[in-house]
Parts: C-alpha cells; structure tokens; sequence
C-alpha cells in the first residue's frame, strides 16, 4: 500500500476565537457546526476586529459544508466569532 500525505490541519472551537494565527494565511476547507436554534459563525481574517470573510446563518439542523476547489483564502488567519453554536471544527490549509 502507498503511501498518502495531506496538508490539511483541523481546528476546533467551542468560544470566540483566533483558529489560525494572524501571521499565517489559511484557506478554508471544511465547516462542522452543532445545532442550535439561531445559530451563527462569523469567520475573520485579522483578528477580532479583522475583516468579515465568511457568515453562516442557520438552526437546529447544524452546519456541514465543504468549500470546493482551494476554499476560502484568509490573508491574516481565521478568527471565528460564535453565536448559539456548542462547537465548531474547521480544516484548513
């Protein structure tokens, strides 16, 4: 059997935070959220205050996406601030 190598990294949240550092560019590839009514994640580039790149608006049926091709490109990591959501694992490159 061959061997098999990937670049993806996982990260996972359970409170508003930096999942990537600032220093380093990320892209996006994956989004697993649990369900709760009125849930929503908003992904930054650049920290707290950094710019929007991504919201996701949904209910108690959760979040699972794939982003196809090369995802979402963040320039200053990935900043998640969470709303109604018990957890969140991302994967990224």
């Amino acid at each position: 059997m061959g061997s098999y190598s990937s670049d993806q990294l996982v990260a996972y949240a359970t409170t508003d935070g930096q999942m990537v550092p600032t220093s380093q560019m990320a892209r996006l590839t994956s989004i697993q959220a649990e369900a709760a009514s009125g849930s929503k994640l908003i992904f930054k580039s650049g920290g707290t205050s950094g710019t929007v790149i991504a919201t996701y608006e949904f209910g108690d049926e959760g979040l699972q996406m794939y982003l196809p091709g090369s995802g979402i490109r963040f320039d200053e990591g990935i900043y998640l601030d969470l709303t109604a959501t018990a957890s969140v694992t991302i994967t990224f490159t």
